[in-house]
């Protein structure tokens, strides 16, 4: 432990911390340990191939990232509200760290400070280049941001014992130092659903028929040369497969006839497999599916009530989480801050908040501040 650690845990009355540890393996690194054949999962790769070729995980990553980003604040200290709202690299701070929490389980915040030490910006760092640098006790006492063959050590306290970094992280229950993201449990029903995409694409190609024969029968018995073959397999290939080809006729010539041995797409039934897939990648975001666009009963009472669940069993979880972190982070200069989502101004939420004012202004046995207390008003001035 650094002195100025050794001090900032004097002042705040600390005693002995119990050590931390880890493997050495990467938590967005891992091959399958039962060798079914899973390929490796790779974070950087899983990205691509969630976010930017997956439509439902995208939208569920989205829906909640600027869903958070975009929530009403309780009122706060002008500084601190801007610090929070401002954009740092063209990136939404809230939004960047609800996204990075998702996907990877980690975020991480610089607080970049003025001569003075006073936070002036806070920037959210790729969790996939930040590593933490563990201390003799196994308590992170850096953190290594690494990019293009650069390492930036920055240290987890300056000489003011204040935070470089904040560290917000997901439950990992295997893993001290960092947390566990929703596209590990989701990036087998991505595959999936992705699979099950490309294999319709190629039903559309070939005219929804996966496979047929072209059968010769000769009068005498007689089979076809290898030359031809050849060259009808060319010919089948070059003038009828695509999607271009998709219905053109088929001229045979004498002896050939073509047998269908295709599989129809409700056979095959790939449609719910991908809806099955699809509903699995919005359980693991902690998204209801209604909001995803998929089939079901998509009537308005249920698409509102699908709303109010994204709300309080998603949103506000998250949310609550994010500022937990940030409000402890900033608390050397904001030390009676309180950062909150204005329960008021969700719009979903709003027939919850009709419900209590009723049922609370319907309770004749509390008194006028004890109302004002249960709905979370300020006392009324009776100066």
């Amino acid at each position: 432990m650094s002195f100025i650690e050794s001090l900032a845990a004097a002042f705040k009355g600390a005693g002995s911390r119990a050590p931390l540890a880890r493997g050495t393996a990467s938590p967005w690194f891992f091959a399958d340990p039962t060798g079914g054949g899973r390929p490796p999962f790779e974070y950087n790769t899983a990205v691509r191939r969630a976010y930017l070729e997956n439509p439902v995980a995208q939208r569920a990553v989205r829906l909640v990232a600027e869903s958070i980003g975009g929530a009403p604040l309780k009122s706060v200290d002008p500084k601190l509200a801007a610090l929070v709202a401002d954009t740092s690299a063209g990136q939404s701070l809230l939004e960047t760290l609800a996204s990075h929490l998702l996907l990877h389980g980690n975020a991480y915040v610089q607080v970049m400070k003025d001569a003075r030490g006073a936070p002036v910006e806070l920037f959210a760092l790729r969790p996939e280049r930040v590593s933490v640098v563990a201390g003799e006790d196994g308590w992170p006492a850096a953190y290594a941001y690494e990019v293009a063959g650069r390492r930036l050590s920055i240290p987890v306290l300056d000489e003011d014992a204040s935070p470089n970094v904040i560290h917000i992280r997901h439950f990992h229950p295997s893993d001290d130092h960092y947390g566990a993201g929703c596209l590990t449990a989701a990036d087998e029903a991505i595959a999936t659903h992705n699979a099950a995409s490309a294999w319709n694409r190629q039903l559309l190609e070939n005219a929804a028929r996966p496979s047929g024969a072209l059968v010769y029968e000769g009068s005498d018995g007689s089979t076809l040369t290898g030359d031809q073959f050849d060259r009808l397999k060319a010919e089948l290939t070059s003038a009828y497969a695509g999607s271009g080809n998709a219905g053109r006729p088929m001229l045979l010539e004498g002896g050939l006839t073509w047998q269908a041995m295709a599989m129809t797409p409700a056979d095959m039934d790939f449609a719910t497999l991908k809806a099955a897939a699809a509903r699995d990648i919005g359980l693991a975001f902690g998204v209801p599916p209604m909001l995803l666009g998929l089939p079901g009963d998509a009537t308005y009472n249920n698409y509102r009530e699908a709303n109010r669940a994204l709300w309080r069993l998603t949103l506000l979880p998250l949310a609550a989480k994010i500022f937990a972190a940030l409000g402890e982070g900033l608390a050397p200069w904001f030390p009676e801050a309180v950062l909150a989502i204005d329960l008021d101004r969700v719009p979903a939420l709003a027939e919850d908040r009709e419900r209590l004012w009723a049922q609370v202004s319907a309770a004749d046995f509390l008194e006028p501040a004890e109302k004002r207390a249960l709905l979370g008003l300020d006392m009324e001035n009776k100066s």
